[in-house]
């Protein structure tokens, strides 16, 4: 039997995952609160020789073509690759072109420096007091639940999700079972298991998982772009990846060194737990990102810009870019060039996406802002998200951690997301953070020798058209550090 061979090209078109070293800058800043992100700058500027301060500030045009210069740095260094995983480098950025027009993108930043909108220093008297700048951290559990409000579940659905969030330790790793779980909810175990997994989803990605190959799993899935190299590494090949063994493994799935290396890299930038990358529970001083300040009678937003250096990129290192005769210095001044430029951008984006969202914050809760926090209304996530035209975990990056300065006090910007609840008869929902003051205000003004109970609450909120269950109102309560009517009760 004669076998016919033939050769030919094929072009085929595919994903791989590109997680460059300035996307994960430009993601970093983001979630880094205001003190931390000055640390960040200050650290660079040291390791960075064209990186210094400057007093101008960068117009739009000039970023424009700061941008357009990095994109085209960006899709020259892009990277393909084939079903069976073999192909160029995901990681490693070739060199840049001889022919790239170094002068033009150096004339860029000679004088330039990213300037966040509307960044008028306030007065003195607007600065927060000192009380004002202590904070307690967040617990894993409250950042968690505060996530999954901004999702909808049913009741049954919240006792299972209570139960998973608040089983899940410091490290970020469930403690119990899913068949315990099960048990105690009484809750189908196929539901539930697909609960977990959506809390794993979370920011930060894994929290919930019951091992470690499943928590890298789940930030592996959390990627922008999947890689199915990059799973199958972390569900058949952990102990070798642990190991640093990546020769072994790219013998047995037949792929080159290279490939496999830079797999391995990806998933060692993941974290191993998760839980560790929220605060723990201490007192620590805060500075906000915002101020909102009354100007002639309309709330403006100033985007925080104390203790962050302007920076731009020293003229001084620029004649070693065309320095033929020394190649290594060359290329060590161009790539601390693209290194400083992505910096720059990346405080750019950071500031501009918070301004963007504060923006909105204030926007859409006008009457907060003029008459205080009974009046806040129901926001979440997805309602931001679409009026800036931004994703979802963008915005939750962005208001994590992050301080909005007030003229009636300082807020987490996470506070003004909140789920719309009790909306009866069509009525309108109320925020919880504006259900909780409700029920604050009736225990303060009952009788202490006949306290409300929780249905007592529930009945009365019901007939102000607020239709809430008496075991939200035993969670509410609890989480104001109230006590039940039996043990609030005084005895003569």
């Amino acid at each position: 039997m004669a076998i016919k061979l033939s050769q030919g090209l094929k072009l085929r078109q595919t994903q791989s995952l590109a997680m460059t070293p300035q996307l994960q800058q430009a993601i970093k800043l983001l979630t880094l609160t205001h003190l931390e992100m000055t640390d960040v700058i200050a650290s660079e500027m040291v390791e960075n020789p064209l990186l210094e301060e400057s007093g101008q500030s960068i117009s739009g045009e000039e970023l424009s073509d700061v941008d357009r210069k990095i994109e085209k740095l960006e899709n020259q260094n892009k990277e393909v690759t084939t079903e069976n995983f073999d192909g160029p480098s995901i990681l490693n950025e070739k060199t840049v072109p001889d022919d790239f027009d170094w002068q033009g993108y150096l004339e860029a930043y000679n004088n330039s420096t990213y300037s966040p909108p509307n960044m008028a220093k306030p007065d003195l008297d607007d600065m927060p007091s000192y009380e004002n700048i202590l904070s307690g951290s967040e617990g894993l559990a409250d950042h968690l639940e505060w996530q999954l409000r901004m999702l909808e579940f049913g009741e049954d659905e919240w006792v299972v999700l209570e139960h998973i969030i608040h089983n899940i330790n410091d490290d970020g790793y469930l403690d119990v079972d899913i068949e315990s779980i099960v048990q105690e909810t009484g809750h189908n175990a196929e539901d539930a298991l697909e609960l977990l997994f959506m809390v794993q989803k979370l920011e930060p990605a894994g929290c919930g998982a019951r091992t470690l190959a499943e928590c890298l799993l789940a930030q592996a899935d959390s990627l922008e772009i999947k890689s199915t190299l990059v799973e199958k590494l972390i569900s058949e090949y952990l102990e070798e990846l642990q190991k640093n063994n990546y020769v072994k493994v790219a013998k047995d799935l037949e792929l080159s060194e290279v490939v496999v290396k830079e797999a391995f890299e990806i998933i060692h930038r993941f974290h191993p737990k998760p839980g560790r990358l929220i605060a723990i529970n201490e007192t620590h001083f805060i500075a906000p990102d915002i101020y909102v300040v009354e100007v002639g009678g309309e709330f403006v937003v100033q985007v925080n810009d104390e203790g962050v250096p302007r920076l731009k990129i020293s003229k001084q290192y620029q004649a070693l870019i065309h320095d033929e005769s020394n190649k290594e210095a060359q290329e060590y001044v161009k790539e601390k060039l693209k290194s400083a430029s992505f910096l720059i951008k990346s405080i750019y984006n950071r500031q501009t996406t918070i301004y963007k969202v504060s923006k909105m914050i204030v926007e859409r809760q006008q009457d907060f802002f003029r008459r205080g926090p009974r009046y806040l209304k129901p926001m979440i996530l997805k309602d931001i998200a679409q009026d800036i035209g931004m994703h979802e975990s963008t915005i939750s990056r962005a208001t994590t951690n992050k301080y909005m300065h007030t003229p009636i006090g300082m807020f987490e910007l996470k506070y003004f997301f909140n789920t719309g609840v009790g909306g009866k008869n069509g009525g309108e929902d109320v925020a919880s953070e504006v259900l909780k003051i409700k029920i604050k205000d009736l225990i303060s003004k009952e009788n202490p020798k006949r306290p409300l109970s929780d249905q007592k609450i529930a009945d009365v909120l019901g007939r102000d058209g607020v239709a809430i269950a008496r075991r939200t109102i035993a969670k509410y309560r609890e989480q104001l550090d109230i006590l039940s009517s039996s043990k609030r009760k005084k005895k003569d």
